[in-house]
């Protein structure tokens, strides 16, 4: 086995390269999702801050990042029950969801990330998907809240 430790790297790069010769063109250009949600379950922001304004039809917001970025700005109107990425926050998640009508239209956003790489997002999406909510949609924030929303001009509060 020792004699191939030198070639370990050469290996793996000609394994990937077969592996990726085996898909489909144009496959292997993008990126697998693991996301729980699908596009028609997700919102821009000029669209939702659009629905926010629209009165009783609004959507309810769910803020499930960390409680010091609530507190530094969040989307008007937001609620914060918890944080998506520890067992406690789900389970505060859980405790505020659980009263409420499975047809609530919902969304849920953290803007501590890209979406792409927020670890809040996911497991709370899994959790209240879970639970039957189906009007359920996370807020896409490219880069992160304070980019995507607040830098727009978007309406936001702050503190709490």
């Amino acid at each position: 086995m020792s004699t191939l430790r030198p070639y370990r790297g050469l290996l793996t790069v000609a394994v990937v390269t077969i592996s990726l010769a085996a898909l489909p063109l144009g496959l292997a250009r993008s990126r697998p999702s693991t996301d729980p949600w699908t596009a028609s379950q997700t919102v821009q922001p000029v669209d939702l801050a659009k629905e926010l304004s629209a009165g009783k039809s609004a959507p309810t917001v769910l803020f499930v990042g960390h409680p010091r970025l609530y507190a530094a700005g969040h989307i008007k109107g937001a609620q914060f029950h918890g944080m998506g990425s520890s067992m406690e926050g789900l389970a505060e998640i859980k405790t505020w969801a659980d009263p409420l009508p499975r047809s609530t239209n919902l969304v849920i956003y953290c803007g501590c990330c890209p979406t792409e790489k927020c670890p809040n997002l996911r497991p709370a999406f899994a959790l209240l998907q879970q639970m039957d909510f189906k009007h359920l949609r996370v807020l896409i924030l490219a880069s992160s809240f304070a980019i995507d929303w607040a830098d727009k001009g978007l309406p936001y509060d702050k503190g709490q």
